[in-house]
């Protein structure tokens, strides 16, 4: 593959452990990786050149929490939930039915949809779980076929319980006979552990199972209140806890615990548990925001995702969950665009090859139609991203 320069850039903002801005910049992609990058005065050959018109350049969004597999739709419950109606995870039900009816066409076409749309919004690398299968057979089935577009996969068979089941003998089969049927196209697990869907003893249950299965571990927690969420995902050294919306101390200082011996300054060290925050989920549930800013202040990683599924946060846009951050979580630009690049590397384990701007990491990148990456809280809503490179191939632009 050839190499191409991107030159006459107005800010570049690498994410790296120095965590550098650069202005007037230049960036060589040499294949699917970076080769060089610094000032465009100083910029090396390239068998291309691409002008970027003084536009700021940031890496790919990393969208570590996306549920993508699925048919139907949820409009009204949505419609019903902003009447007045509280949200309860019991929904899941309804898109569990509706992806059973798909066959595995219609599921990939609609996965590969999803996927380009996000592409086009600047996601260069994403995860996706099963969860609305809910059986061993269609469990295996989603999981296969998001193994053939997503980046990464998570086993989510621990959604919900399907209804008129029993909640004990569905976690067995949870962690016996469905994990084994998902395990050759997953590399994460993952457990609802919340009112409604499962309890901690169920949740331990299905972690202590996948871990031994050779899965990574994330949770979803915290969500529709306080709960053991949080203390499960710390306790069994999962890479994330998502969610996170209701938080005690004890939540906060366990969190910020298990990051003490990394080293942020250089990106290296013995790593803790990240914490995703979810806010256009949050928004669509008029749940609190997740409290980012006191994570941020307690020393804790944050990930910002998309949490893109047909019942809460039917968005795959990451400038948008950004925008929300800044203007409501009260993190900084360069904190909520760290926590939708590096923060959910981090999160997927991916953090030596994606999510940020360095030499020899995957050519990654997009170009803002603004001059800087502050645009994105400071014009919410505006169709910001111009350009995508994925892994050196570029998208529209």
């Amino acid at each position: 593959m050839s190499a191409t320069l991107i030159t006459n850039i107005a800010e570049l903002t690498t994410q790296d452990p120095e965590r550098r801005v650069l202005a007037d910049a230049a960036v060589v992609l040499d294949g699917d990786r970076i080769a060089w990058i610094g000032p465009a005065a100083a910029a090396p050959a390239a068998d291309d050149a691409y002008d970027a018109a003084g536009r700021a350049a940031l890496p790919g969004w990393v969208d570590s929490h996306t549920h993508l597999v699925f048919a139907g739709d949820r409009g009204a419950e949505f419609e019903a939930r902003m009447a007045g109606r509280e949200y309860a995870a019991g929904g899941i039900a309804v898109t569990t039915g509706a992806t059973r009816a798909a066959g595995d066409y219609e599921l990939t076409r609609l996965l590969l949809g999803r996927v380009a749309e996000a592409v086009a919004g600047g996601t260069t690398y994403l995860e996706t779980k099963t969860g609305y299968g809910l059986s061993v057979e269609e469990e295996s089935r989603h999981a296969r076929i998001a193994s053939t577009v997503a980046d990464q996969v998570t086993y989510l068979g621990a959604h919900l319980v399907p209804a008129g089941a029993d909640a004990d003998e569905y976690t067995d089969l949870v962690c016996g006979e469905m994990l084994a049927a998902v395990l050759p196209y997953v590399s994460w697990a993952d457990v609802f552990c919340e009112r409604g869907a499962f309890t901690e003893e169920q949740s331990r249950r299905v972690l202590d199972a996948c871990r031994r299965a050779g899965l990574g571990l994330r949770v979803h927690g915290n969500q529709l209140g306080p709960g053991p969420g949080v203390r499960l995902a710390v306790e069994f050294a999962a890479a994330s806890v998502d969610h996170v919306n209701h938080l005690d101390d004890d939540d906060v200082a366990a969190l910020a615990g298990s990051w003490s011996g990394w080293d942020s300054a250089v990106a290296r060290g013995a790593r803790g548990t990240v914490a995703t925050c979810l806010p256009a989920c949050d928004l669509s549930t008029r749940q609190p925001l997740a409290p980012g800013r006191r994570l941020v202040d307690a020393g804790v990683e944050i990930a910002l995702a998309s949490n893109c599924n047909p019942g809460t946060s039917y968005t795959t846009s990451m400038n948008f969950c950004v925008a929300t951050a800044v203007l409501q979580m009260r993190l900084t630009v360069d904190e909520a665009v760290r926590a939708a690049t590096f923060g959910g590397a981090l999160a997927l384990g991916v953090q030596d090859s994606v999510g940020s701007l360095e030499v020899g990491k995957r050519a990654d990148l997009q170009l803002l139609n603004a001059p800087s990456a502050t645009h994105l809280a400071y014009r919410p809503g505006m169709p910001l991203t111009g350009a995508v490179w994925r892994a050196g191939v570029r998208h529209g632009g």
